[in-house]
């Protein structure tokens, strides 16, 4: 028992090693979710011009991704989920695949971008706390401490980029953080006994046959500009199925709770990638902000995440 306690308190260098590849996968998987806001605001239009359909979004890039996800679980013969991993498949899918695609997708016709951050930007700290809850770990304060921080700076970079009060469309901002909390810490727990890539693909493929009729019936009647669908595709094949090869194994790795603040880091990189795509001018303030934020990450890895007294008992058992 006492051996145990130390290990958890000062992990060894294969531990760490497995922590900081997890950080660096994490941060893969979050340079490719960076992108989804913009292109989801980019294929949706505006209600002035609007293009497609947010139920089309969220639903057919879920059916497209599930069809590629079919096609690499055949070519990599992937074994059948246990039968005690399908209902945690299924709260994955209801997170990933449904909550959280279908409210960013309805609050993206209404909302910039850079106001979406403001909210969005407490998705780590949900994250966060669910999978403590899940995983039955308990961040110290100083971990907190570091992760409530790195909020503040992200809420208070987006306040001061224009983001304006509150609006309507926050509330479904908020329910999908709450369900991209819980899908993720769902599917990471799955990674560590799943290849990562596989969790994310049979939740793709159990979603199928809701996603594929209700995506096909909602196909846009209408012209829609090429932006529109070029934008659709990154968001099916790269936000709803690449990233997550990433990050789910990143978050088996280096431990759900602590690479979760990386996700920290997106609305920055959301910035830094519109400079070369859009001609939007880099200011020095946000490489300032995002250096802080970047800060709190690392200071909050250095923090003790020790497993709560119930499940550390059962462990030593």
């Amino acid at each position: 028992m006492a051996e145990l306690t130390v290990d958890r308190m000062h992990p060894q260098p294969a531990t760490r090693s497995r922590e900081v590849r997890g950080l660096w996968l994490g941060l893969a998987g979050v340079a490719i979710f960076a992108l989804t806001l913009p292109m989801t605001r980019l294929a949706v239009g505006t209600p002035e011009a609007p293009q497609l359909s947010g139920a089309f979004i969220a639903l057919g890039r879920a059916a497209l991704a599930g069809l590629l996800s079919a096609l690499f679980l055949l070519a990599t013969r992937a074994p059948l989920p246990r039968r005690a991993d399908w209902w945690p498949l299924a709260l994955t899918a209801g997170g990933v695949v449904f909550g959280f695609p279908l409210l960013t997708s309805y609050a993206m016709r209404h909302v910039e971008a850079v106001h979406a951050s403001v909210v969005i930007g407490i998705l780590p700290l949900a994250t966060a706390a669910v999978a403590a809850r899940l995983h039955r770990q308990r961040p110290g304060v100083g971990f907190w401490t570091c992760a409530v921080l790195g909020a503040l700076l992200v809420v208070v970079y987006a306040l001061r980029k224009g983001a304006g009060g509150l609006h309507a469309a926050d509330l479904l901002l908020l329910g999908a953080i709450a369900c991209a909390a819980v899908g993720y810490a769902w599917g990471a727990r799955l990674s560590q006994h799943m290849r990562a890539e596989h969790v994310i693909c049979w939740a793709l493929v159990l979603s199928l046959p809701v996603t594929l009729p209700l995506g096909w019936a909602t196909l846009p009647q209408e012209p829609v500009k090429p932006a529109a669908w070029w934008a659709f595709g990154y968001v099916a094949v790269f936000s709803m199925w690449i990233g997550f090869f990433a990050w789910y194994r990143g978050l088996a790795l280096g431990g759900t709770v602590r690479v979760s603040q990386v996700q920290l880091l997106q609305p920055f990189l959301s910035l830094f990638f519109a400079v070369p795509l859009l001609g939007e001018r880099l200011e020095p303030a946000t490489v300032g902000f995002a250096l802080a934020v970047l800060a709190t990450v690392f200071a909050g890895r250095q923090m003790p995440v020790r497993p709560a007294p119930t499940a550390l008992a059962k462990e030593s058992a």
